[in-house]
């Protein structure tokens, strides 16, 4: 199916993409994502064990590895979140039947088996083709656990580890490039002052040691949103030890964790109010960079915002403790205005991981028994995937700004790059949920083809019984005169054009 968008009418804009001025490299890994033992993302969501009926290889259900695999996920960060910091590996090897089941106290206080552990996760990274990123236990876990836990991945040497992981089925040693020493040790993961975890940090990165040949990046784990003093204190005390340093910052509606407000049922105050709160999240990166900048001017560490998304009310009649969420167009334009942020400062930005893969928060897929759906922001990062690994080129924007109250917001918000063929894409997001804008592209390309994401109403999304209610499709029409093209962008969509 094709739409033409020539004969709207439409805000006047002017985009002029600075081809000749090109900037840093995309990581690919700012597409990354997010699995934590929480509600249904892995159980059920990931895992369904060898007995399934559900279609699976080694108890990893089939159609969420084909659906994430078409994402070319680069990174998966596992096992959390705040359940990293009590979860303990060894209890997640050997034998299913005899391993231990363990509470879950951070999200629903339910008990899990260990069937997912160490073993199927790397499995499961080596199905979608992502590059694995562990998050160790530094909350209530020992130097010597975490330690051992890197070599019984990565090692190749005679060791009992080694010989552990052995006889567990595994005789090759696996590649672990990311290892991150704790999560959120400021709140759920030990409730630190930055001192303290920079302490901390420090003594158990040192055993966090490279084996046979591998060579793990250790991430610090960073501040909470507008914490600069966190990375203040961090960097002053711990640059030199890190190759990243994590950003956590979530988009509440609302702002007010006691009251996030729904996924769905909302009006335009609320799809502006989203708008707004993300947009933060520029600001937020930019005044970290700066204090890193001050100790780390060559750039060395990365900024790893390993946590990000939506997150609202749940739904209701689910576990409060599962943080199940539907995902509207709403997230879609989130995905894809986070993403152009991530672009944008790539010169610093090395990673990002959405939360969460399956069935949590802003999640790209969700799953009913047998039954799986795509959601707009699985849609959103599909059509981005072009920008990985791409040379980022400077835009110049002019818009009317998209007004609501006394707040206004920038009408459209973008981003762009080059690829090794040499071909030049941007990404577009129109935020104004009721106005289409006309934008006048320089220079003029030869040939011009793009897919558009939209639907009808700001809280579309899709269901299970109607999977393709906001789903990409392709435009084919487009004003041009000697100088320039124009291309009209509807009201609240995001569209991904080629030019060549």
């Amino acid at each position: 199916m094709t739409i033409s968008t020539a004969s709207v009418s439409a805000s006047d804009c002017k985009l002029r993409l600075r081809v000749n001025e090109p900037g840093c490299r995309i990581n690919p890994n700012i597409y990354g994502h997010f699995a934590e033992h929480l509600g249904r993302c892995v159980y059920e969501g990931i895992w369904v064990g060898e007995d399934s009926p559900i279609p699976n290889t080694r108890g990893i259900r089939k159609d969420v590895v084909g659906a994430l695999k078409y994402l070319h996920i680069p990174v998966l960060r596992w096992p959390g979140g705040c359940f990293a910091d009590e979860y303990h590996w060894k209890d997640g090897i050997g034998p299913r039947e005899k391993r231990p089941t363990m509470i879950n106290t951070h999200w629903g206080g339910v008990s899990e088996n260990n069937h997912f552990g160490t073993h199927e996760f790397m499995d499961l990274c080596e199905q979608i083709g992502a590059a694995p990123y562990i998050c160790g236990n530094v909350g209530s876990g020992t130097v010597q656990e975490m330690m051992q836990w890197v070599e019984y991945i990565t090692s190749d040497a005679e060791s009992p580890m080694t010989q552990l992981r052995r006889n567990n089925g595994r005789h090759e040693p696996w590649k672990l490039p990311y290892f991150g020493v704790g999560n959120e040790s400021w709140g759920c993961g030990g409730n630190m002052r930055p001192e303290y975890y920079a302490d901390n940090f420090r003594r158990y990165n040192t055993y966090v040691k490279n084996y046979s040949g591998n060579r793990v990046e250790r991430f610090a784990c960073g501040a909470n949103g507008a914490d600069f003093n966190w990375t203040e204190s961090l960097m002053s005390q711990a640059a030199s030890h890190m190759n990243g340093l994590s950003l956590h910052f979530y988009t509440l509606p609302t702002g007010n964790w006691s009251l996030k407000g729904s996924s769905t049922v909302f009006g335009e105050e609320e799809w502006h109010s989203t708008f707004v709160q993300t947009l933060r999240m520029d600001d937020l990166i930019t005044r970290h960079a700066e204090i890193m900048d001050k100790y780390d001017p060559s750039k060395r560490v990365g900024l790893i915002v390993d946590e990000w998304g939506t997150w609202y009310d749940v739904e209701p009649g689910t576990n409060p403790g599962f943080l199940y969420q539907q995902n509207t167009l709403r997230d879609a334009l989130v995905a894809a205005i986070n993403l152009n942020i991530f672009n944008r400062h790539c010169d610093r930005v090395t990673m990002a991981n959405i939360a969460q893969t399956v069935n949590v928060l802003q999640a790209m897929i969700l799953t009913d028994k047998e039954r799986i759906r795509l959601t707009p922001t699985y849609h959103v990062f599909e059509m981005y995937k072009v920008h990985q690994g791409a040379t980022l080129i400077p835009v110049e924007l002019e818009c009317p700004e998209y007004r609501l109250g006394g707040a206004s917001l920038p009408m459209l918000h973008a981003s762009a790059s080059r690829d090794a063929a040499n071909r030049t894409h941007l990404s577009i997001a129109n935020l104004d949920p009721n106005q289409a804008a006309r934008v006048s592209l320089t220079p003029l390309f030869a040939s011009l083809k793009g897919r558009l994401l939209t639907a009808d109403d700001i809280s579309a999304h899709n269901t299970f019984d109607a999977p393709s209610r906001v789903h990409p499709r392709q435009i084919d029409e487009f004003e041009r005169d000697n100088n320039a093209a124009a291309v009209v962008i509807p009201s609240k969509s995001v569209l991904v054009l080629e030019l060549e």
